[in-house]
């Protein structure tokens, strides 16, 4: 039995509700559903293959749909599939999506775009982050939609500077129903993926999918084999979703996600270390680098910590168990579409979500450590139960993040007739984070015995001389979102003309408690001991800097630390959304926006060494285009320009040694980019996307070492000036599908004053389906995808640097993955 997809919400939006819109409406949120129903026409949205889809909005808009999903690597991550779109880059760490990646729009950096599914938000709401291994899985998504530079006018975010990604979860089926899949590859890679659809069921037509999803593969460093193995990653996710109509009123749906991931760190390397493929500047083996697959250790006497009471160390420092990367995530999330007459429409979308994922590595603690003493006159703390205080011992030392998150999008709209509405909107989005960096323990074999370490309910914490908790930061924060949205949409001149305008004002407030001293934005010391002012220095609050004269001694003694404190943060603006398009000849239509965006600063900006507010980030974008649907042909192109004031940026303080952010003024991005589609034949599908994308520094960035560093006129780091995506899909046969695509992407700069750059690469990759409709399995197929296929030897995800040297994530190999998918 070939399941049986309602239209009305696979082609609706992150919206599980109400009445059947049209299929292109795939939006962000129950409210931009409704409102963009009006642009959208009753044939649906023409597209080929799912790779490209004709857009109608008055903005710059890139689409794919499940069909070309479902064609990449099967599992793979939500933002790998939309990598061949026109400006995006994505650098994925492993060939198989679970080890995260990194992500640009027009060379807007991952921390200014916002991640939305189903319009619940999806980056962290204290630092703004993407974790791209832990989105839904890829079979579930129906459709993917990218805002390229601009945002909706209820997109929930206060950071979304560089554009919006919504993906929307697939409804639930008219037709009982399974849909299951199994797949190995390389690297030892297995996949088992399920899903059951119940179809309508009950008195009230009821519809359900539940979903589960295991996978598990070795990870390997970098391209090379010169440096050997490096871990393993093991995922597991559940899904369900109920959809239940309410008569004529309207619809509702529940979708729950829960994400359970187990990973090592890929270790990153600067540029010169790569190109030497495994070998120091000697030409000998690199040992450092190699991860063997035991970690023999010496044993310790009595007790469950491992000790180091050897003159040399046999585990090298990057060791892969010493660094994991574990995560529980989940969420609920509710739609809703309520009809309280024939011309007004309420939505309303509550979310709840859940993080505990950390990530770090060990530190050689010795047993006499002050922060081990504290203010006590101990001796030490015997970490080893070997009844003295001599050794050193090694301690997972994880920066923990806990998120309790909250959150409400919900729109009123009024129709004033067959071709206008107008709406108001409100946003709700309060999260609760903790951050803690408790110490565990290490057991002989070089594992942490629990991956969260001593956090409170998991393992055993490491206690110090005063009863207090060995940890290297404790901070506790509020980011709470308030926002108000209001927007006008109509279609003129026999639906050749469509205008909207609309303005929201967000309100993000930041409640931020440090219960440490602050050495930088990123590094604390927690403890008990007395600590000594610094005369004539000012943490911001009025009070003397402190350094601890018998500090650690995995501590220099002359650091300085900013005081413990609570302080509060707000920022708020007004941000204008203005887009219209004009169909002026048969399947040719020009477009224009412009649109303002507040980008507030991230927790980890606030809490510094000296209390700062950096202040938020402004940007202003402008977007001209073209496109053109009719016959085999889609295509459209885009001239923009993005001003960005106040950019806020990493800065080192190089004297002290101290990063913090900055404004580093203003920043402006021009550029053009496009895509084309041509359909020939029934059979053949050709899609090509390319960019061009200028970024310069305005001004002069002040440090404290050159006095200014001379960034004026330089180029943001990261991003690749050019860059394009190809594929070419081909039906031979009935049974048998092939399909090649291919990403470029051009030389990236590594810092900003653009004294290194990484090398341009081009991936390419391969699938083929085989369907086996012939053997009496309908909707039965085996599918084999090679991951780039000519071993690019690249780097990837960038780690930048203000001046010097960078390091970088080392590309995936060519990884070969068989699936065979099975439907009734």
């Amino acid at each position: 039995m070939k399941l049986s997809i309602s239209r009305a919400l696979c082609a609706s939006t992150a919206l599980a509700s109400g009445l059947l819109f049209a299929q292109g409406a795939l939006a962000q949120s129950s409210g931009t559903a409704v409102v963009e129903e009006l642009v959208i026409t009753a044939s649906g949205a023409k597209n080929f293959d799912g790779a490209i889809i004709a857009e109608t909005e008055p903005k710059s808009r890139a689409s794919i749909g499940a069909e070309f999903i479902s064609r990449q690597a099967p599992g793979q991550s939500v933002l790998d599939t939309i990598n061949l779109l026109p400006g995006v880059n994505f650098n994925n760490n492993d060939a198989y999506g679970s080890s995260g990646g990194d992500i640009t729009i027009r060379g807007v950096d991952s921390q200014r775009i916002a991640l939305l599914q189903d319009g619940m938000p999806l980056n962290d709401s204290g630092n703004y982050a993407l974790y791209s291994s832990q989105l839904l899985e890829s079979d579930l998504v129906e459709r993917v939609t990218v805002n390229l530079g601009t945002t909706d006018v209820d997109s929930p975010t206060a950071a979304a500077a560089g554009g919006t990604i919504n993906y929307v979860t697939k409804r639930a089926a008219e037709d009982f129903g399974v849909r299951a899949e199994v797949g190995f590859g390389s690297n030892a890679y297995s996949r088992y993926y399920g899903t059951i659809e119940s179809g309508r069921i009950g008195p009230f037509g009821t519809k359900i999918w539940i979903s589960g999803l295991y996978t598990r593969n070795d990870l390997f460093t970098p391209h090379d084999s010169d440096f050997g193995a490096a871990g393993q990653i093991k995922k597991k996710q559940f899904n369900a979703r109920i959809d239940q109509e309410v008569g004529s009123i309207g619809e509702v749906s529940l979708m729950a996600t829960y994400n359970e991931a187990r990973n090592n760190f890929i270790n990153r390397f600067n540029k010169a270390t790569y190109d030497r493929r495994g070998v120091t500047t000697a030409n000998l083996p690199d040992t450092s680098m190699v991860a063997p697959s035991v970690c023999t250790r010496p044993a310790p006497r009595t007790g469950l910590a491992d000790v180091d009471n050897s003159a040399g160390n046999p585990c090298p420092t990057n060791y892969f168990d010493f660094s994991i990367n574990p995560s529980n995530t989940g969420n609920i999330r509710g739609l809703s579409k309520w009809n309280l007459s024939d011309r007004l429409t309420f939505t309303f979308d509550p979310s709840f979500q859940y993080t505990l994922a950390n990530g770090g590595g060990v530190q050689l603690m010795s047993e006499r450590d002050a922060q081990l003493r504290g203010p006590t006159a101990a001796v030490g703390v015997d970490l080893n139960g070997d009844t003295d205080t001599l050794d050193s011992v090694y301690l997972y030392r994880p920066n923990t993040t806990n998120t309790r998150r909250y959150g409400l999008t919900s729109s009123l709209i009024f129709k004033i007739d067959d071709n206008q509405n107008v709406r108001v909107a409100y946003t709700f989005d309060k999260a609760k984070h903790r951050q803690t960096g408790d110490f565990g323990y290490v057991g002989q074999d070089g594992t942490p015995l629990d991956p969260f370490a001593g956090k409170d309910g998991y393992g055993d914490a490491v206690v110090t001389a005063d009863g207090s908790n060995l940890r290297r930061r404790d901070r506790a924060s509020v980011a709470m979102l308030n926002q108000i949205a209001a927007e006008y949409r109509g279609r003129f001149l026999e639906d050749r003309l469509q205008f909207n305008i609309g303005v929201r004002a967000p309100f993000l407030k930041r409640e931020l408690n440090n219960f440490c001293y602050q050495q930088n934005t990123f590094n604390a010391y927690c403890t008990n001991q007395t600590p000594t002012p610094v005369p004539g220095t000012n943490d911001g609050t009025g009070q003397t800097k402190v350094t601890f004269p018998q500090a650690s001694l995995n501590s220099s003694a002359s650091l300085q630390y900013g005081r413990p404190r609570s302080f509060t943060r707000k920022y708020d603006d007004v941000l204008p959304n203005v887009g219209a398009s004009y169909e002026f000849a048969t399947g040719w239509t020009v477009f224009a926006s412009y649109a303002e965006t507040l980008s507030a600063p991230r927790t980890d900006d606030l809490y510094d060494q000296v209390l700062v507010d950096p202040g938020p980030e402004n940007t202003k974008a402008y977007d001209l285009g073209l496109r053109y649907s009719q016959g085999p042909w889609i295509a459209s192109v885009s001239v923009f320009r993005n001003d960005f004031q106040n950019r806020i940026e990493r800065v080192l303080d190089e004297p002290s040694g101290i990063a913090f952010s900055q404004n580093i003024g203003d920043v402006r991005y021009t550029g053009v980019d496009g895509s084309v589609g041509f359909k020939p034949l029934d059979t053949l599908s050709v899609y090509a996307s390319a960019s061009y994308l200028k970024s310069e520094i305005l001004q002069n960035i002040p440090n404290a070492t050159a006095g200014v560093l001379a960034t004026k006129g330089k180029a943001i780091y990261e991003i690749p000036k050019l860059q394009g995506g190809v594929r070419v899909q081909w039906d031979p046969m009935e049974a048998l599908s092939l399909g090649v695509q291919g990403k470029f992407v051009g030389r990236r700069f590594t810092n900003l004053v653009n004294t290194e750059s990484f090398d341009d690469y081009a991936l390419w990759d391969a699938d083929v389906r085989f369907k086996m409709d012939s053997f009496g399995l309908e909707n039965t197929y085996l599918q084999a995808n090679v991951r780039n296929l000519f071993d690019e030897r690249y780097l990837g995800d960038i780690s930048p640097n203000l001046t010097g040297t960078a390091l970088a994530q080392p590309g995936y190999r060519r990884t070969f993955i068989l699936t065979l998918h099975y439907e009734y």
